[in-house]
């Protein structure tokens, strides 16, 4: 048999190949410098958590970063909204009627197949607390299906690329009832995000921590963002969580200067939520944040 040799050359491409393929984020993606977050994809415009709001986030040239929250459906589905109950405040029935109050607790995210949740209307009726909010129909999406759409809308517009924050909502007191067990939650969740190849642009936030503490043990390379609104300094949260999170994101309320000076010491960024004033805003980078999290993109 003869021997084969190939040119040096040709082995070092086809070595070149191979490695690209294992690391397919070798690009390493920097944070920004300041992450202006659309909160919901920016509520205060555009109906909260859809396609619809992330998109138009996008047309705000100082944003960084979409916002948004995550539930577990029935059928293990991981959609974005925020509440635990579909809300008579902005949500229709699928034939376009009124959720009465008293059924405000009928509507159970945890407790539909997302076939059935899809058909609830959550863009059409007035919302008070957002006066100057489009309305157009839309839907809850899968969390899968809105980065579908963020990242084909960055390949064909040739837009940067978005950092998402995503929410975990849960409690412990909701375990079972309005959200699965932690553990469940986060295998979910990062079974989302590994198969969108997004790993590197993500941001995990929660008011339940532990959520974020699985993934610190779990998966060190996620970055995490403490969510916090309670009364204790920089340092009591932080002993609470058990570890220095990539993040912490306090109640505006909650931020002053030794807050931030703390946080800054131990390596971790301040971000803020929800700042609705171009004055608060203003103020609050006086301080040194490394972001805000607001309602209103036009206010970046």
């Amino acid at each position: 048999m003869n021997k084969i040799v190939f040119p040096l050359g040709v082995l070092f491409a086809a070595f070149s190949a191979c490695s690209a393929q294992k690391t397919p984020n070798a690009k390493k993606m920097e944070f920004p410098n300041f992450s202006a977050e659309a909160h919901r994809g920016g509520r205060g415009l555009v109906p909260e958590n859809t396609i619809l709001a992330m998109k138009d986030a996008m047309s705000y040239p100082a944003v960084t970063t979409l916002e948004m929250d995550t539930h577990i459906t029935k059928d293990g589905k991981v959609v974005v909204t925020h509440d635990d109950y579909l809300s008579p405040g902005f949500m229709l029935t699928p034939d376009g009627k009124e959720i009465p109050a008293s059924d405000a607790k009928k509507y159970n995210v945890f407790q539909m197949d997302y076939s059935q949740l899809k058909t609830f209307d959550i863009g059409t009726k007035f919302h008070k607390d957002f006066p100057q909010q489009k309305k157009v129909k839309t839907y809850i999406p899968l969390l899968a299906d809105l980065i579908d759409s963020v990242q084909h809308e960055i390949k064909v517009k040739g837009k940067k690329q978005y950092f998402y924050n995503i929410e975990t909502k849960c409690s412990a007191k909701g375990d079972g009832v309005t959200n699965p067990e932690p553990a469940v939650f986060v295998k979910l969740l990062m079974e989302v995000i590994k198969s969108k190849k997004i790993e590197q642009y993500v941001v995990i936030q929660s008011f339940d921590k532990r959520t974020i503490q699985i993934l610190n043990r779990e998966y060190p390379h996620i970055k995490t963002s403490f969510l916090v609104a309670n009364k204790k300094t920089y340092a009591e949260n932080i002993a609470d969580l058990g570890f220095k999170p990539f993040i912490i994101s306090p109640n505006s309320k909650m931020v002053d200067a030794e807050f931030v000076k703390s946080a800054h010491a131990d390596g971790v960024k301040v971000i803020p939520w929800t700042v609705n004033s171009a004055e608060e805003i203003t103020q609050l980078k006086s301080l040194g944040i490394d972001g805000v999290i607001t309602d209103y993109t036009n206010l970046l």
